[in-house]
């Protein structure tokens, strides 16, 4: 903790130009650390243009940035301003570097992106390393495959950075399920900054009045979820597929289409659901934790935090994993299908219902998650507490057990 100052912060910064993942990462952590240390408060950075969807516990807050969006090409675009992208861009970095300065943070923890977007956050990193700020890169358990994650690396300069300005490099997950720097060649200085911290686990939130659920809640169903949407079309096309093909799979199922999914699809999908009297469809809902917890089985991408909450929830999974652009979810959800957390179908491209059909009778028959043993699977927030423990509470921090480290 910053000498001379009695409360502890810390400042968590998610470029989040696309999607629910990162920032459902981010708020997940902010929250589990709000409730360990009582004088901490939490800043999350975000350019979600959905972030104030989302419920925030005492003394954690957000500031969102202005939105761009990756086309396909690769190329940047403002979300919702007409200015020039460069100009964006500057506004962002002007935005994450004030704040910093401002808010003065104990930690600073980086999700995902070392640099940020377009090294949007490489000047905050170096002063916050001048002003002695503990700086963290935060990775999910899955990257990319090595190929590809490689030159993106060499070609965004990460190394310097990995190797002069972190100070830890924490990755949400275990190494016998998935290494998400597996090819990259790094100096040992960086390998013994890293520390694989176990799965984030979530829980379902008991503060407040309970959420509004759909009807079809009231009775077993099955959760299909997308995350944020915007690449799960064929997921929602296949499972109305099955449901339109044989109407008497043994579960109704709830379609969760995600806030980024174009808008005629959302519609078409709709009315599809509407002409069924065993599916429901919603478009968002923020504690999707809820949901999942009373489905009898859920139907998902494989994104790491649907992972998350269905290891911590014990639910039986089918994964329908995304390979494009990124082969991140096959990684996860084929490792996890060895060990026999998950099952998994392929998407072939053909969506025959007949296949998802068989696919959903078999889920309500499979294992649940908690009938295989992994150890430390689910320690992923209790390893994060005791690696921010000695910057914030250092009398309490020598009550508290090291965490394995690799080297």
């Amino acid at each position: 903790m910053i000498s001379g100052r009695k409360d502890g912060r810390i400042l968590i910064y998610s470029h989040d130009t696309f999607g629910l993942g990162h920032l459902r990462r981010c708020r997940t952590i902010a929250h589990s650390l709000v409730d360990r240390f009582k004088h901490l408060s939490v800043l999350i950075l975000s350019g979600s243009p959905i972030i104030g969807s989302f419920d925030f516990r005492s003394r954690v807050d957000f500031v969102r940035v202005p939105g761009v969006i990756k086309l396909r090409n690769g190329e940047y675009t403002a979300l919702n301003l007409h200015i020039d992208v460069e100009q964006m861009l500057q506004m962002r970095a002007s935005i994450i570097r004030h704040t910093a300065e401002i808010f003065d943070p104990d930690i600073f923890i980086v999700d995902k992106e070392p640099l940020g977007l377009r090294g949007e956050v490489l000047e905050t990193l170096e002063m916050l390393k001048q002003r002695g700020t503990r700086l963290v890169l935060g990775l999910r358990d899955v990257m990319d495959e090595p190929k590809l994650l490689v030159p993106e690396w060499r070609r965004k300069n990460v190394l310097p950075a990995l190797r002069d300005l972190y100070d830890e490099i924490w990755i949400y997950g275990l190494p016998q399920i998935c290494d998400p720097l597996e090819g990259i060649a790094l100096p040992t200085r960086v390998r013994q900054k890293i520390t694989y911290t176990g799965y984030l686990p979530r829980e379902v939130s008991t503060r407040g009045a309970p959420p509004r659920l759909p009807e079809i809640t009231k009775r077993p169903y099955i959760l299909v979820t997308t995350g944020g949407g915007g690449d799960g079309e064929s997921l929602i096309d296949w499972v109305l597929r099955a449901y339109e093909h044989d109407p008497l799979l043994p579960y109704p199922a709830l379609l969760v289409l995600g806030p980024f999914m174009q808008p005629e699809r959302q519609a078409e999908f709709m009315d599809r659901a509407s002409r069924l009297k065993r599916v429901d469809t919603i478009t968002f809902h923020n504690h999707l934790e809820t949901l999942v917890a009373g489905a009898a089985g859920v139907v998902a991408m494989g994104g790491y935090n649907t992972f998350c909450e269905v290891l911590s929830l014990d639910k039986r999974a089918l994964i329908i994993p995304r390979t494009t652009p990124r082969l991140e979810q096959f990684i996860r959800a084929s490792s996890a299908a060895r060990l026999g957390l998950v099952s998994m179908l392929n998407d072939d491209g053909s969506y025959d219902p007949a296949v998802m059909a068989t696919a959903l009778r078999a889920l309500t028959h499979q294992n649940k998650p908690s009938e295989v043993v992994v150890p430390g699977l689910l320690e992923g927030l209790t390893n994060v507490a005791r690696r921010v423990a000695p910057w914030l509470e250092p009398a309490e921090s020598e009550a508290l057990p090291a965490v394995s480290r690799i080297g």
